[in-house]
């Protein structure tokens, strides 16, 4: 060994003094390159002309949050380009023109008129799809727009010039629908089929059907006009969508949010309802103008199809009392009776059970399952279940002319599909669809859990206004089980659970057996409901769902459309798209700012936070 070490070459003194020189100023760059890039570091120089000059940092402007959440995901470096291929910011967007302040993209009465006016065909949805009919600017607000009351004062009374329509008022001056008095719209509970007052017509009505006891938790209101029936069940526990199209009164749902009651655009002519099947503990229609007897009772099959099992149907109004009321309606005895006849008829051959019928109103109530129908359908020639088509699937679906067949049932006393518990107890409780479905009820569980955690960092942290009743209308854009709006229960927040028509798992009828309810959208298209309808939007995946299917921007002027001026909007999704939806939000003027979600730091989802109610 000694003779081997004999013949190695004898180190060099000044390379291994040039070896360690260098090491040495590499440990202290890389030192230092540490301590300069550190959240807690001091700047090396008191001003700065960095690369912040082009790529501006995302300022806090909610005084709730601390300093150091603010995050940013930009670039620390600058890019040494050529001038010419540096791309300006673009410029913020114009404000539309004064007659797009109540615009519905999908309802346009412009776009109404290429469609014919049978069976309501031109109050369907019709969205534009050439980009060039696509607007590319911010809806103004009307001159004088002001804050909504909280509830439940909304629910009485509106500021005129935030829906300043009085044509609804004239139209319906003897029925005590709306009042303009002074500077507001006040809304009385009256109603065409509400002579004596809403909470009267209720009283009435729950002597035929419970609506105490938790049984009934969510209904649909068909033609709800300002959905004053909706929003005195709202005292039972019970959560009413409200729909009616866009019509000659022009504003009865914009009206209704406005109010802080749920609602939206819909009507009964070609497409399915928007909503899965076995949605509804009752569906109502006062005098709502629906021919339910027309195209070999379509509609009536539709109201089936959505109804839960042992659901109830209320119908009042025309034909209902014809005998004392023909008069006052300016038809004759005949017709009214062939009409109610007809009515009698189909509820039969659906294998309806007539509960009732007191004064103007008539009940009937679906069957728990069709064990027996099967049978009846044959006898009463009737019309045929429908074989191969998925009756969940409710995104411009045409209605059948079959019945919705029930999930199977083993003995004459179960519940197709199973029950659900009253409630409260509905909320968390494992919904039948879970038991019976692709995902496991300790997934569901979980589920549960995490949205807790979430909600409580963005009540916490974010939208701290909530128990205040800041917020009151809320939008979920991707609701997944509800585990969202299930958190939010105990604020006094509605949620409308969207859940995308292009998602892989359709949870809506989940959602609905929770005693929640919403509907199906694809966000490429724009929503049914008013301009600034909504008072919180939550938005979780969206933008990853439709990144390669539509314009960012297209979205987000959709939010900014259907978002009140002093509302909020919290955007959680991965990093890289979360930077993509700041730097385009820009052209909105929004005032917002990245942060880390409840799970910290290392976590690669983030929430861009919009609260334009500080500003």
């Amino acid at each position: 060994m000694s003779i081997l070490l004999s013949h190695l070459p004898k180190p060099n003194i000044r390379t291994l003094s040039l070896l360690l020189a260098t090491f040495s100023l590499s440990l202290i760059s890389y030192l230092l390159g540490i301590y300069t890039s550190s959240p807690f570091s001091l700047p090396l120089t008191p001003s700065s002309s960095s690369s912040s000059s082009s790529s501006p940092p995302l300022h806090c402007h909610l005084s709730s949050l601390p300093a150091s959440s603010a995050l940013q995901f930009l670039p620390q470096h600058t890019i040494f380009l050529p001038t010419s291929s540096l791309s300006p910011p673009l410029p913020p967007l114009p404000l539309c023109p004064s007659n797009f302040t109540h615009h519905c993209p999908c309802q346009d009465p412009t776009r109404e008129r290429l469609y014919p006016i049978r069976d309501l065909e031109h109050r369907e949805r019709h969205c534009p799809v050439a980009p060039a009919d696509k607007y590319k600017c911010r809806i103004p607000r009307p001159p004088g727009y002001k804050t909504p009351p909280r509830w439940p004062m909304s629910r009485d009374r509106a500021w005129f010039k935030n829906v300043p329509s009085k044509r609804l008022s004239e139209a319906k001056k003897d029925q005590n629908w709306v009042r303009v008095e002074g500077d507001w719209l006040v809304f009385p509970g009256g109603g065409t089929s509400f002579a004596s007052g809403v909470k009267r017509y209720v009283d009435q009505m729950s002597k035929i059907i419970p609506l105490r006891n938790g049984e009934i938790r969510t209904a649909l209101d068909i033609g709800c006009g300002v959905a004053s029936f909706g929003g005195h069940l709202l005292d039972r526990k019970i959560l009413t969508m409200s729909i009616a199209p866009r019509d000659v009164h022009e504003a009865q749902v914009q009206f209704a949010l406005e109010r802080g009651i749920p609602a939206m655009l819909g009507v009964l002519s070609i497409h399915r309802l928007p909503f899965p099947s076995r949605s509804f503990d009752m569906v109502h229609c006062a005098r709502c103008l629906v021919p339910w007897t027309a195209h070999d009772g379509l509609y009536l099959l539709e109201i089936d199809r959505v109804l839960r099992p042992g659901g109830y149907w209320v119908l009042s109004g025309p034909p209902i009392s014809w005998r004392s009321l023909y008069k006052g309606w300016g038809r004759t005895k005949q017709d009214l009776e062939g009409e109610q006849m007809a009515i009698e008829d189909l509820a039969r051959k659906l294998c309806w059970r007539k509960v009732a019928e007191k004064g103007t109103i008539a009940v009937w109530r679906k069957p728990t399952n069709h064990i027996h129908c099967a049978k009846k359908a044959k006898m009463v020639k009737s019309h045929s279940f429908c074989v191969g088509s998925d009756p969940d699937d409710a995104w411009y679906e045409n209605m059948e002319l079959c019945i919705t067949p029930l999930p199977k049932a083993r003995i004459i006393d179960d519940v197709a599909g199973g029950p659900t518990e009253k409630w409260p107890k509905r909320l968390n409780a494992i919904p039948p669809r879970i038991e019976s479905g692709t995902i496991t009820a300790e997934t569901y569980k979980n589920d549960g859990l995490i949205w807790g955690k979430r909600v409580s960092n963005y009540v916490s942290h974010y939208i701290k206004g909530m128990s205040e009743g800041q917020y009151r209308n809320v939008l979920d854009m991707n609701a997944g089980l509800g585990g969202f709006a299930a958190a939010l229960a105990k604020y006094p927040v509605w949620v409308m659970n969207v859940v995308p028509s292009e998602g892989v798992n359709n949870t809506l009828g989940v959602i609905y057996e929770r005693g929640l309810i919403g509907t199906f959208m694809n966000w490429c298209e724009a929503f049914s409901t008013y301009p600034r309808t909504y008072d919180f939007i939550h938005a979780y995946g969206v933008f990853s769902l439709y990144m390669n299917k539509c314009d960012v921007l297209d979205i987000l002027i959709e939010i900014d459309r259907i978002l009140r001026p002093e509302g909020a909007l919290i955007i959680r999704d991965n990093v890289d798209v979360i930077t993509r939806v700041k730097e385009v939000s820009q052209r909105l003027s929004w005032k917002g700012r990245i942060v880390n979600t409840e799970k910290g730091p290392f976590d690669p989802e983030k929430l861009l936070i919009i609260d334009n109610s500080i500003y």
